[in-house]
């Protein structure tokens, strides 16, 4: 605990120097920066008809665990011996001491800060290896979320022969290096998964959806909740599910995701059907739906439930597809809310994003 109470205090120092010196396009583990401020900066950089169509996916080999210490030690700004003596403190597992010879300290609180500094500094060498990048129109843009990232292009030879080298030698220097199966150069027209969406133009038209790995992802979860839970009252098992249901759906919410949460919907209703049939095997099936399922307004087949902890007030099952979709607005790319010049901006933003939940609730 007094580690962790150091690493907090150490990072109210390290923060503001973090927000000031990093990549303007930098979008993970940095405060009022989220995975929709880096999903809408890809929207603008490839939706366009003249945008860049080829996109390299880049996937660092165990980042956290690789970053070289010497690099660090050599480069934050921030008290050396402290820095080295988390860096070397090593991590105990099944009460063995294993000593880390590379990467963030395990579990810490400084850690995210660490990684983003060290991956800082990707944009400007690709500026400086591409000064004249926009006059030549080779369409290059960089969008980072922590460890994940993608550059964007104007051929597949120019970011297979021209970017790649600049990007290996960036990351060679701070121990780093690139997975050769995971890192590939994709057409627009074939898509690509990022940060939990696929990103694809149909027709020319670009459009982000949850991608297939994602909603299998959480079926898998939503699944093992309802079955984890065979014996547990329908009220209780609500409480389970809509932080979940309510979660996913937030996160998709500024993409193309009506139709995906109607799928969700239908599939979380086949497992609660089977999970209420097997509680009562001899029971028919409209005995069944009386009991869970309940008519409310147009709808007849609310999962809902009295909740005896609320004075028997009822509680339904969320429904994804209730969810509105809004268009994210993504923060400015220059926006610091740790500078009192840019307080205003951020005021406002909270505000709007406060106006839109109330809303989205209604």
């Amino acid at each position: 605990m007094k580690d962790r109470g150091m690493q907090a205090l150490y990072l109210l120092a390290l923060e503001p120097v973090a927000e000031t010196t990093a990549d303007r396009n930098s979008y993970g583990f940095r405060p009022e920066r989220s995975t929709a401020d880096a999903g809408a900066k890809c929207f603008m950089c490839l939706a366009g008809k003249n945008r860049a169509e080829w996109v390299l996916e880049a996937d660092i080999t165990g980042c956290f665990d690789n970053i070289s210490h010497d690099w660090m030690t050599a480069n934050i700004p921030t008290d050396k011996t402290v820095l080295q003596k988390w860096l070397k403190a090593g991590f105990v597992y099944q009460h063995k001491l294993f000593p880390t010879e590379a990467g963030t300290p395990q579990g810490g609180v400084i850690s995210p800060a660490l990684a983003n500094l060290t991956l800082d500094g990707l944009e400007k060498a690709l500026a400086e290896a591409f000064p004249r990048a926009a006059q030549q129109g080779l369409k290059m843009n960089m969008v980072r979320y922590a460890d994940d990232f993608i550059i964007t292009g104007n051929s597949k030879e120019w970011l297979q022969d021209e970017v790649m080298p600049v990007l290996v030698n960036f990351l060679a220097v701070r121990g780093l290096t690139l997975s050769p199966e995971k890192t590939k150069i994709t057409h627009i027209t074939e898509g690509f998964d990022f940060l939990g969406w696929n990103m694809r133009k149909y027709n020319g038209k670009l459009l982000i959806k949850p991608s297939k790995a994602n909603i299998k992802a959480h079926l898998k979860k939503m699944r093992e909740i309802i079955k984890g839970n065979k014996a547990m009252k329908q009220e209780s098992l609500i409480r389970l599910l809509n932080p979940v249901l309510r979660g996913w759906a937030n996160y998709h919410c500024h993409i193309v995701a009506k139709k995906t949460f109607g799928y969700v919907d239908a599939q979380v209703w086949s497992m609660l059907w089977r999970w209420a049939t097997r509680r009562h095997p001899n029971k028919g099936a409209r005995w069944v739906k009386a009991k869970y399922f309940k008519t409310r307004g147009s709808r007849n087949w609310v999962f809902a439930a009295e909740d005896e902890k609320q004075g028997r007030k009822e509680i339904r099952l969320l429904l994804e597809s209730n969810t509105p979709i809004r268009r994210h607005i993504k923060i400015k790319a220059d926006a610091n809310p740790l500078d009192q010049k840019w307080e205003k901006y951020f005021v406002a933003r909270r505000v709007n994003k406060r106006q839109n939940s109330s809303k989205g609730q209604n």
